[in-house]
């Protein structure tokens, strides 16, 4: 287990108890992620699941889905609470799919603990997974420059949506949207919608 997955894994309950339910979904983030979703052709993954809610939540709307995260104590956690709903044990830097295999990919604030130097690994993993034409839909944290910051479970990276997309351009992405969101007393965050380049 990676020293983020530990982190994760140490505070899972209290993690869980805050953020892992659609309740503390912001609104805007639930439409953005359904619309996403209602228009992704094939199988779609939720990359980082977390607790699950985003994969039950969209397997509920008809998408055919599977989670995996790579701390045991949410996909135990997810498991019980969806029994319906695939959720798998891995990691999002070697994805346990064959190439082309997947129609979309929802990365839910799930890159951002990823080192600058290292963020090439998932999004070259997205990438392979995805058959071209396949939609890849990334939440993170925007800011200005590229900078550390004291997340509450561990150390995590803001992005200027520039550099981000970048990134998503040298892994074989073509990107579609770019959302971004500031609200008073609250990080501001960005998501941006994508596109494998065929």
């Amino acid at each position: 287990m990676t020293d983020v997955a530990a982190a994760y894994a140490a505070r899972a309950a209290e993690y869980v108890e805050v953020v892992g339910s659609m309740t503390a979904v912001h609104p805007s983030d639930r439409h953005l992620v359904e619309t996403w979703a209602a228009a992704a052709s094939g199988p779609v993954l939720d990359a980082g699941c977390g607790p699950g809610h985003w994969t039950h939540h969209l397997h509920q709307r008809g998408v055919d889905i599977r989670g995996f995260d790579l701390v045991p104590a949410f996909i135990d956690g997810a498991r019980t609470t969806y029994p319906g709903v695939r959720f798998d044990l891995g990691s999002i830097d070697a994805i346990d799919e064959n190439d082309g295999a997947v129609g979309g990919i929802l990365s839910w604030f799930s890159t951002i603990h990823h080192e600058p130097e290292h963020i090439a690994v998932p999004l070259s993993e997205f990438a392979r997974v995805l058959r071209p034409g396949g939609t890849l839909l990334i939440g993170y944290f925007d800011g200005d420059e590229v900078e550390p910051f004291d997340h509450a479970v561990t150390r995590a990276y803001r992005w200027p949506a520039s550099q981000l997309q970048a990134r998503l351009d040298e892994a074989g992405f073509d990107v579609i949207e770019i959302h971004r969101r500031s609200e008073r007393g609250r990080r501001p965050v960005g998501a941006i919608l994508c596109e494998r380049r065929s």
